[in-house]
């Protein structure tokens, strides 16, 4: 039986409606983040999540945009010519008959933990259309690369921020593809107060901070409640000249703004500095390491939605993971540059010590965890030693929330090219996340124009449970 349609309208705030008093940029930039609801919202979001089949309530979802090689990773081609194979063995992961590339012997001892996804494909090998699809889950661009939320922007609308963080939180969110350069970061129709908040900076580095969560220069916190005092009586003759309820949502947008700023709690969440010194050695002391320690802390505190995103750094590595050895990259053959500490060398001891880290504290039951890239390398490697973009193959994993660990989903051919068991597509991966936290992908949401717009017309989840 089909389920009704149901409707939610998203909130019309722009980030510029909440730049209004003293310089508390905070008001803008997070407080629209925190899933403030207006009246009547919240019983028909509660009803729109199966609460009884939910096995999961928070998601940290992995994101490596630029196309990670399968070939050098989770699906090695050992048996292959040489100029498939290169010059990378395989290694026995702690699952019978399951391999990985030699160069992941940490994540080979988490095998048992994950829903290895090998016949994964975007079907596209340009990057903005592969990884707008795999944010979105909706294969609906001709419209423009940005039409379309992150499905992290739609668990936040239907479930609601928990924690006192904001509902989706990117770590560091400065993933920008181009040229030209373009945040695809989005929460496009459904409204700014459910984008992500990006905290930028760099984890890894001392002075790590994040962006907004800071007092203005020369404003403390007595300052600040008596910037707050006077804005709530010069607004309180405004009060009755607002229309539709609009001040309201204001006010708690504003409200909730001003408790991130002075909670600490939240800070807390976000001092990533006062972890232990082995623990953080544990995850390794580079970018996705340090990324990847925060994101464990942000579940921890709470937070629903927690995206690590390591793409493209133009200051240092360009973009790390798209590996033509072009000349203009600089980069070794691909069988070498997989082997520098910051490559897959990051990913094998990051993505291990956080399965480990989350299951001893007791957060890997209720949160799924979702590694993506949105397609893999091609089976040849190129003249130049490297690999292109091939998106008819490629591997994901899940793990956690009920997950049924050690198993492979799916197979690609001898030489790693073509899925030779069905293809799973970026929706897909997505309605498997929708499916794990109980969210009806069927649900109707009224877009800007009061237009029904389900939030996943296509896609079905990927048997992981």
């Amino acid at each position: 039986m089909s389920t009704p349609a149901r409707f939610h309208h998203p909130g019309i705030f722009s980030r510029r409606d909440l730049l209004r008093f003293g310089g508390v940029s905070l008001a803008g930039t997070v407080g629209e983040l925190l899933g403030t609801r207006g009246a009547g919202a919240a019983p028909a979001r509660a009803a729109s999540r199966a609460r009884g089949s939910a096995v999961a309530d928070q998601v940290l979802f992995l994101w490596l945009p630029g196309g990670v090689t399968h070939h050098e990773s989770f699906d090695p081609k050992p048996d292959a010519p040489r100029e498939v194979r290169g010059e990378i063995g395989a290694i026995d992961t702690n699952v019978s008959g399951v391999r990985f590339a030699e160069v992941m012997p940490l994540m080979a001892r988490q095998m048992h933990r994950l829903a290895l996804v090998r016949s994964f494909a975007a079907g596209t090998d340009d990057h903005f259309k592969a990884q707008a699809y795999a944010l979105s889950g909706r294969n609906e661009l001709p419209n423009g690369i940005l039409s379309e939320p992150n499905f992290g922007s739609f668990v936040c609308h239907q479930l609601g921020a928990t924690g006192g963080l904001p509902g989706y939180i990117a770590v560091p969110g400065t993933t920008r593809p181009g040229p030209p350069n373009t945040d695809l970061f989005v929460s496009a129709w459904l409204g700014q107060k459910y984008a992500p908040l990006e905290t930028g900076g760099e984890p890894r580095r001392p002075d790590f901070h994040v962006q907004d969560l800071a007092l203005p220069d020369g404003v403390d916190r007595d300052r600040l409640a008596r910037r707050q005092t006077l804005r709530s009586r010069v607004e309180a003759g405004l009060e009755g000249a607002e229309k539709a309820g609009l001040y309201e949502d204001l006010h708690q947008l504003y409200g909730r703004a001003l408790e991130l700023l002075t909670s600490a709690h939240v800070r807390r969440a976000f001092d990533v500095q006062s972890e232990p010194a082995a623990v953080r050695e544990q995850y390794g002391m580079t970018k996705l390491g340090q990324r990847c320690l925060l994101a464990r802390r942000l579940i921890e505190a709470g937070t629903r939605f927690v995206m690590v995103d390591y793409g493209y750094d133009w200051g240092e590595y360009n973009n790390l993971w798209d590996n033509h050895c072009a000349p203009v990259q600089n980069q070794p053959h691909i069988s070498q540059m997989v082997k520098l500490p910051y490559h897959i060398p990051a990913v094998d001891q990051s993505f291990s010590a956080l399965l480990h880290d989350m299951d001893q504290r007791g957060l890997l039951q209720r949160t799924l965890v979702v590694y993506l890239t949105e397609f893999g390398r091609t089976p040849k490697i190129n003249p130049n030693g490297g690999r292109d973009h091939w998106g008819h193959a490629g591997s994901v994993f899940y793990a956690g929330a009920g997950v049924r660990g050690g198993q492979v989903i799916g197979e690609t051919d001898s030489i790693g090219a073509y899925c030779t068991t069905r293809t799973w597509s970026p929706a897909d991966a997505v309605a498997t996340v929708y499916h794990a936290l109980g969210i009806d992908p069927g649900t109707n949401i009224l877009d800007r124009q009061a237009r029904p717009i389900a939030i996943q017309p296509s896609g079905e989840p990927i048997p992981v449970f």
